[in-house]
């Protein structure tokens, strides 16, 4: 395959040859007999984008789940107006906060739904909330979980950070990675670091036979437990970081996060700590200084950084994975919650940078959107849904916006270029970049490529077949 007239990041306008998954020539090529040809006219071809933090599984799910939450659901009577959904068997709903309806219970539920089972989730991912036709189909399985919340002997519909049991007492298998893969696939992404805690032997399993069968054609950096090792990946699916998932409100004793992050390091894999608030961040900090820290160690979300914690990042090398988008998507709830002095430490940016620390995006799919053009656009402009800028100085130029998700997956302080010899996961803009970095917007993505094999295409217009 030759891509023609294609722009290349200071290098002006050139061919480009795939054969055989890699990238063989760049220059001013002359087509091979039967070779196709695209007509980039000047677009842009980038490496295809990374999202350096999604939760696959979740995402998939999610496709097929009533959104119960802002954007899409700003008040008690739109939600309500979601939960009328007509259908048999579980309602399934995600994205939930409080400000819509309150802290649900399963009475409250009740006045929504009671001829069948609901289980909402809400978007920290942590909390379920079910009605009393769920609670009954869940507890006629087996015993409640720790989890499961009771008061004054009564369950309250609450469930905490069960995940696990909650499939396995639904009996359910890990789902079709395929429309994931198609979706990220239109938005130019070939590659993702699946980031779930809980991913094992199982998962890594599912994971190498969807990539294997076409399901899922993006590449996978797949972190999660300790117990995750090589022989658990293989293919397009490589081992990734053990992730650390802290809880402000139950967080181990150091001696135990010290020695979680040991194993991983003795298992010659980095650690992925979570960390969605301050007090998560500097308990993080504590511990990478007790256990040493590694190449490969990264910091997830660090959503509350003040100054001193991110002179503490740089000190310790350690790379941040950020979300640009949440500011778009959530920052008007922000404005609400938390205080007018604390707002200027969320999801920072140009401090980071600035001291020197790595930075990669992740969308966190499916508690934010998976669209990395969204969180590049986010990040330039830094403004919440109804306009209002929170953290204006921590804004990024386009550039360095659209470099978030073209670092190197497994060793983020290194970036993704377009050169003879590398493989062909490519994303081609259907404009320039002079036009694209105005716009930042998935509608500018033309085709996309993983190992030279094409996955999405959006123009079907393509220069005839040339012969020599």
């Amino acid at each position: 395959m030759l891509i023609r007239r294609t722009e290349l990041f200071g290098a002006g306008i050139a061919d480009v040859r795939i054969d055989a998954g890699i990238v063989s020539a760049i220059g001013d090529l002359t087509a091979l007999p039967s070779e196709e040809v695209i007509d980039a006219a000047g677009g842009l071809l980038l490496p295809g984008l990374h999202d350096h933090h999604i939760h696959v599984a979740a995402l998939a799910a999610s496709l097929t789940s009533v959104r119960c939450g802002p954007p899409d659901v700003n008040d008690a009577e739109a939600f309500a107006a979601r939960l009328r959904t007509s259908g048999t068997g579980w309602l399934r709903g995600i994205g939930y906060h409080e400000s819509i309806a309150g802290m649900l219970d399963a009475a409250t539920l009740d006045r929504f739904v009671t001829q069948r089972p609901v289980r909402l989730q809400h978007r920290s991912g942590r909390m379920w909330f079910f009605n009393s036709a769920g609670l009954e189909l869940l507890l006629s399985h087996g015993d409640a979980p720790p989890g499961l919340e009771r008061i004054d002997g009564r369950y309250t519909g609450r469930l905490f950070d069960e995940d696990a049991w909650l499939r396995r007492t639904l009996g359910s298998s890990p789902p079709s990675f395929a429309p994931v893969g198609s979706a990220l696939a239109r938005v130019g992404v070939t590659g993702l670091t699946e980031i779930s805690p809980t991913n094992d032997a199982a998962m890594g399993r599912h994971f190498m036979h969807e990539t294997r069968s076409g399901a899922l054609p993006q590449r996978v950096l797949l972190a999660g437990s300790l117990s995750l090792s090589h022989g658990d990946t293989g293919g397009k699916v490589q081992l990734g970081p053990a992730k650390l998932h802290l809880h402000e409100a139950n967080l181990p004793d150091l001696d135990t996060a010290t020695q979680f992050i040991r194993h991983a390091h003795d298992a010659d894999r980095g650690v992925a700590i979570h960390c969605a608030t301050e007090v998560e961040l500097v308990y993080a900090l504590a511990a990478l200084r007790d256990a040493g820290v590694k190449s490969g160690d990264r910091i997830e979300h660090a959503s509350v950084a003040p100054d001193d914690a991110i002179e503490e990042i740089a000190r310790l090398n350690l790379a941040v994975v950020t979300q640009p988008h949440f500011i778009r998507e959530r920052g008007d709830a922000y404005r609400t919650d938390v205080e007018a002095a604390s707002q200027r430490l969320l999801y920072r940016q140009r401090a980071f940078l600035d001291a020197g620390v790595t930075l990669a995006g992740g969308s966190d799919a499916p508690f934010g959107h998976y669209d990395p053009w969204a969180a590049m656009a986010a990040a330039v402009d830094r403004r919440t849904q109804q306009g209002a800028i929170i953290g204006a100085s921590e804004a990024l130029a386009p550039e360095e916006a659209l470099d978030l998700f073209l670092r190197v997956p497994d060793a983020l302080d290194r970036r993704r270029t377009i050169a003879v010899g590398v493989v062909a996961d490519l994303c081609l803009l259907d404009r320039p970049w002079s036009r694209a970095r105005s716009a930042l917007s998935s509608a500018c993505v033309r085709a996309t490529f993983v190992g030279g094999v094409r996955v999405f295409e959006r123009d079907s217009e393509r220069e005839p077949r040339k012969t020599a």
